[in-house]
């Protein structure tokens, strides 16, 4: 099966580029991922009102649905291929967004078969599932503030780890602006995931994605 899978930002596409691999065998699957630089938000009407070069996830989604869907299409019965959109839940209503997602995907003709994988609250949150990992990575991480954090709860989730993790924590980073910010979330991506157990991680979010993945592959 080959995976063409979407994701707001260049540390998800880290991390996903050496989690994957611990979840399904890539010499039997194949993948692709394509990062972009930002959320965004699902356009009024579904008809994307940003310019395409900007690569604002959400602002895109439509279009980008659809031209998935035209490209499946022309694939060969003996080559499943599968869109995975994963993107951060932030501070929006699970169930409304997932309703949202679903939307776009049944207005396609033709619609390509579609996961949407969030995560709660952020991409964080999956780092945070697996402490243990954190700790190898981080071996001076402030183990009461990791020990505080309630599994994919809605508390800040990248400012948590930052308070772990980063020296002076989230206020000394936040100071230093959204590049630095990108830049230690990338670090993140880079360190901690080979050093994570995908079978033992307590995020729902990251286990409803770990499921997906192999649910696809096994049928």
């Amino acid at each position: 099966m080959h995976f063409e899978i979407l994701v707001e930002d260049i540390s998800g596409k880290t991390a996903l580029e050496i989690l994957i691999p611990k979840i399904i065998s890539t010499e039997q699957h194949t993948f692709k991922i394509h990062p972009y630089k930002g959320v965004g938000h699902i356009p009024k009407g579904l008809k994307s009102a940003s310019e395409a070069n900007k690569r604002i996830l959400l602002d895109q989604l439509p279009r980008l649905i659809q031209g998935i869907g035209q490209t499946f299409s022309q694939y060969p019965p003996d080559y499943p291929a599968v869109l995975i959109v994963i993107c951060d839940l932030d501070d929006r209503c699970l169930s409304t967004f997932r309703r949202e997602l679903l939307d776009i995907v049944d207005k396609c003709n033709p619609p390509p078969k579609t996961q949407f994988c969030i995560a709660i609250e952020e991409g964080e949150a999956w780092y945070l599932g697996d402490l243990a990992a954190v700790k190898a990575a981080y071996p001076r991480a402030k183990e009461a503030v990791l020990n505080s954090y309630t599994n994919d709860s809605i508390c800040g989730t990248w400012e948590k780890l930052a308070d772990a993790v980063f020296s002076g924590g989230k206020q000394k980073l936040s100071k230093q602006g959204g590049q630095a910010i990108g830049l230690e979330k990338t670090n993140w991506a880079n360190k901690i995931p080979p050093l994570m157990d995908v079978d033992n991680n307590l995020s729902p979010s990251f286990c409803y994605f770990r499921d997906k993945l192999r649910g696809l592959t096994s049928q």
